[in-house]
């Protein structure tokens, strides 16, 4: 393992798993944390010249070990001193063959902190990015990011968590919080909220790395494995999303050669296995909706009734206006762009969509089939307007543009 992109992906990997190993060892969360990334960069410089140790997990816990003594015991200017040399010839130390990767989560999606927090903390203790790395994701100052996660790492301390699994129902309620996060950071990437880029594949990538990780560990929990049937089913759409532009292509304009089929092939088997088993959820429903446009050579070969029937179901245990809004464009495939409006009515009410670009765009998009150019021009525009994503306000404005009426 040589070259510099296998280290950084050997680095990711290991690190929460050595920041397990500290924690357990001292506990002290924010300085377990700031160690284990010191002893990263040591890595980072030490093993692309060096060679990779034969105990990279054991090296990295050794050194991480020691930098926290050296921080507890040391005064700031011993903490600073470079990680290279504090490295050196630094032998490993006999480590537990554990990964507590899934504990580490449970510990950042801890149910005292906000959402925000819990995905800023999961991103950096255990996604290993930089502060700069989350800040710049998220489009927010640097040091607005730094702080929110200094104040996550201070309310699980004040909560005084220890670094164990939970029990019983609270551990099944932690995991639930686990995977939205994850499914939060995924979104994330696959459809960014602001800025010029449509994507941000390494936050989409890093959440399958979680989420793979997280399903090493429960095989058999079924919302976990639907989960990941879900992000490979969705990301195999990728490169079919944007045009060579960058601009945003629809589902049903994409072409579909594009899509990776191994991907796909890994997430419907994913699918089956998440469906056999007695409960079913609302990732393991999306993973199936996922795989029925899958399946699907063509955007006109779509099973519309099938993916209409699991927004049903989804709807009635998970109910939520987005799955709603999913739910009117099904409908519109299977009983027409009226039938669709009249269910996107019934969020008119909602708070939660008020103003929302998605729920005006979807319903331009049904007042156009509906044959209301007018109206739909004008939810096109108000739609562009209320997005913070530059790669949607494109192509809602060239909705637009298309059903503009010549004056003369």
């Amino acid at each position: 393992m040589t070259g510099a992109r296998s280290i950084e992906d050997l680095l990711r990997e290991l690190a929460p798993q050595v920041l397990g190993t500290l924690l357990r060892r001292h506990g002290q969360f924010e300085g377990c944390e700031d160690a284990v990334q010191e002893a990263v960069l040591a890595a980072a410089v030490q093993w692309p010249r060096e060679g990779v140790p034969d105990n990279p997990r054991g090296w990295l816990v050794t050194v991480a070990s020691r930098r926290f003594i050296d921080q507890v015991r040391s005064d700031h200017a011993r903490r600073e001193r470079e990680s290279a040399t504090v490295a050196a010839d630094v032998p490993p130390e006999d480590v537990p063959d554990t990964d507590d990767t899934l504990v580490l989560l449970f510990l950042c999606c801890h149910p005292t902190l906000t959402p925000a927090s819990q995905t800023a903390l999961t991103l950096r203790a255990v996604g290993g990015l930089t502060t700069a790395e989350i800040a710049h994701a998220f489009l927010v100052p640097e040091a607005t990011m730094a702080a929110r996660i200094s104040r996550a790492k201070q309310r699980v301390k004040a909560a005084g968590s220890s670094f164990a699994l939970p029990e019983g129902a609270e551990r099944e309620e932690r995991l639930r919080v686990v995977l939205h996060v994850l499914y939060l950071i995924f979104n994330e990437g696959y459809t960014a909220s602001s800025g010029s880029e449509l994507h941000r594949a390494d936050l989409a990538r890093e959440a399958i790395r979680l989420t793979r990780a997280v399903h090493a560990q429960l095989p058999g929990d079924g919302e976990v494995t639907g989960l990941l049937a879900l992000m490979l089913l969705t990301d195999a759409r990728r490169e079919a999303r944007t045009n060579a532009a960058g601009d945003l292509v629809p589902l049903a304009e994409q072409d579909r050669a594009k899509w990776d089929r191994l991907l796909i092939d890994e997430g419907t088997e994913l699918v089956k296995a998440s469906l056999a088993g007695p409960e079913l959820g609302p990732y393991q429903l999306q993973a199936a909706i996922a795989a029925t446009h899958a399946d699907a050579a063509t955007a006109e070969l779509t099973d519309w009734r099938q993916v209409h029937a699991l927004y049903l179901i989804l709807d009635r245990i998970a109910p939520n206006p987005m799955v709603t809004l999913n739910r009117a464009i099904a409908l519109a495939e299977t009983m027409g762009p009226q039938a669709g409006l009249a269910l996107l009515a019934t969020l008119d009410d909602d708070g939660r969509m008020a103003g929302h670009h998605r729920l005006l765009s979807v319903r331009a998009h049904l007042l156009e089939r509906a044959g209301d150019p007018a109206g739909a021009y004008e939810h096109y525009r108000r739609a562009a307007k209320a997005t913070a994503s530059l790669a949607e306000q494109r192509h809602l404005e060239s909705r637009a543009r298309r059903l503009r009426t010549p004056r003369p």
